[in-house]
């Protein structure tokens, strides 16, 4: 089996890499940065999230697990205690997977130039470089609302315990293959009507962004942020793709949730 391995960069996250890569060669896995069966991530959700996007043309060749170290994660499901245990269960063990949906994000442009597509393990939004976004928002094809506001949110399932719970939109189990939209800080008056409350999208329902005005857009695909000018559209749909997960024991969801917002 040939493995790879990510670290936050930290003190702490390289001295367990190196232990982990030695243990891991021990046991005759050979380490391959290119071509991987399996990613562990060192640190947190955000060296996952660094991990996925640097492997996310291999991921129906690749499966993910996560260490943490610092606070609990989403994402990571051992703790530095526990190398020698996941060690051996990684070298001697048939592993599980399981798979969460993704979002596919595809940008256009007025002039018709190439389209920019993208997949986020957690969200994608979108936000006006200067002022109010000002957007059309079409749902299946058909013309929903027009949105004015700071901005919008379209998160994954799993993603649904970052950005998204934090602008009031619902917690979603992964399995559920859908999208969720969130407003941020939306305009509503006599005048401007949002419908202010999150949405969930099936996987056969697409959502198209259009601009109203000639504005730049401020865009994040996870932790990336990018700049774009004359934008067309901004499709959001639940990816073809779909990242995997190792699993050697349980790791319920509900717990996490508990654990992350709720437990001390």
């Amino acid at each position: 089996m040939r493995f790879a391995i990510t670290s936050k960069g930290d003190a702490v996250s390289n001295t367990l890499m190196l232990k982990m890569k030695t243990y891991l060669q021990d046991f005759e896995l050979i380490y391959d940065e290119d071509r991987p069966d399996i990613v562990v991530s060192v640190g947190g959700d955000g060296t996952l999230l660094y991990a996925f996007h640097r492997y996310k043309s291999r991921l129906d060749k690749t499966a993910f697990i996560g260490v943490h170290t610092g606070h609990l994660g989403f994402y990571a499901d051992w703790v530095p205690e526990e190398i020698e245990k996941l060690v051996i269960a990684i070298a001697k063990t048939p592993y599980q997977t399981i798979e969460y949906p993704l979002l596919e994000v595809i940008i256009r442009y007025i002039d018709g130039g190439k389209e920019t597509r993208y997949l986020a393990l957690n969200e994608c939004t979108v936000k006006s470089v200067e002022g109010t976004l000002v957007m059309d928002v079409e749902i299946k094809g058909q013309p929903f609302e027009t949105f004015r506001g700071d901005g919008l949110c379209i998160s994954t399932p799993s993603g649904s315990t970052a950005y998204n719970k934090a602008l009031g939109g619902a917690i979603l189990h992964p399995s559920l293959p859908a999208i969720q939209i969130a407003e941020m800080a939306s305009i509503n008056n006599r005048v401007f009507r949002t419908i202010g409350s999150p949405l969930v999208l099936p996987d056969h329902h697409t959502c198209l962004l259009k601009p109203v005005n000639d504005v730049d857009y401020q865009i994040t695909i996870d932790h990336l942020t990018l700049l774009h000018k004359d934008v067309k559209s901004i499709q959001c749909r639940v990816a073809k793709e779909k990242i995997r997960f190792a699993r050697f024991r349980p790791f319920p969801f509900w717990k996490r949730v508990r654990d992350s917002f709720i437990s001390g």
